[in-house]
């Protein structure tokens, strides 16, 4: 079957048909993928059967694996045994949904401010693989914001403005928000702040983009405040209900989205219901950081 590309919003997303990903993939296919992902940013995958090392296994296909921040939790804390593979879901090691007071439900619920995967590490994320073997029976959508689309639409007066600002973004400052602060030293120590440019060109469509976060916390030389306000606003702009997708799970998706021209959050939905998604992201090899701050 020949690979198929449908558009599903006026400026970003496909669903894409005709690609088994547990199956080896032929050049052509993964460059075919690639090319999708260059232009429509969020690729849908339906009706898939993917193990967890099947998943591992198609991402490598786009570049290496980033192991994942869980990892450096404690082992009884993990519920997945590979290193690379982020556990997006509300279950716990003895196969339990969540308690609503449990560390780790209140550590994902930071995947409900707009970000973009692992902007807080250096390399920050390339491409993000999230699979679900469940999903409830409402809420839990994923939201999608086209950055590229959004800094398109800005104006040559904010162009110019931002055109060199750099913002430190950390993981510790997106779940702070939220009130979170229960990281380990071993974690902290780990996961320190990294310096991003508010504006890159993205490598696969030469497109200017915005690259923003809830991980970003203030812009570099600029009085904290004064940077917080203006990363608010270019995120309250980005994801403007025209920029945005939405994507409505159900069992045996597969969703690949490429993070540095994007924006993404997740939706409520009941907390008694199973949601297990399970996230597999490339690191960006290509990416310009300035290092640890």
């Amino acid at each position: 079957m020949a690979l198929t590309i449908t558009a599903l919003h006026p400026l970003f997303a496909a669903e894409i048909g005709g690609v088994d990903a547990n199956a080896a993939l032929a050049p052509a296919v993964v460059a075919a993928l690639a090319e999708a992902i260059d232009r429509y940013a969020v690729l849908i995958l339906r009706d898939q059967t993917l193990t967890d090392e099947q998943q591992i296994a198609f991402a490598t296909y786009f570049g290496p694996p980033e192991i994942n921040i869980g990892a450096h939790r404690a082992a009884n804390q993990r519920r997945l045994s590979r290193p690379e593979m982020a556990d997006v879901s509300n279950i716990n090691p003895q196969n339990e949904v969540h308690r609503r007071e449990d560390a780790r439900r209140m550590f994902n619920l930071g995947n409900m401010l707009w970000h973009t995967d692992s902007s807080f590490r250096n390399p920050p994320g390339c491409l993000s693989f999230l699979y679900a073997h469940a999903a409830p029976s409402r809420g839990g959508e994923t939201e999608f914001a086209d950055l590229r689309a959004a800094y398109d639409a800005l104006g040559e007066e904010t162009k110019a403005d931002i055109a060199n600002l750099r913002a430190e973004h950390s993981i510790m400052h997106s779940r702070g928000i939220l009130g979170f602060t229960e990281f380990s030293e071993s974690e902290r120590a780990a996961l320190p702040p990294v310096i991003q440019p508010v504006v890159r060109v993205h490598p696969g469509s030469l497109r200017k983009t915005l690259y923003l976060a809830s991980h970003a916390s203030h812009i570099a030389g600029w009085p904290v405040p004064e940077g917080r306000l203006l990363l608010r606003d270019l995120i309250e702009f980005a994801t403007k209900r025209e920029f945005v997708f939405v994507h409505r799970w159900r069992a045996g998706d597969l969703v690949i989205w490429d993070n540095r021209c994007t924006l993404h959050r997740g939706r409520p939905y009941p907390i008694g219901e199973r949601r297990d998604l399970r996230r597999v992201t490339t690191a960006d090899q290509t990416a310009m950081t300035e290092g640890a701050a």
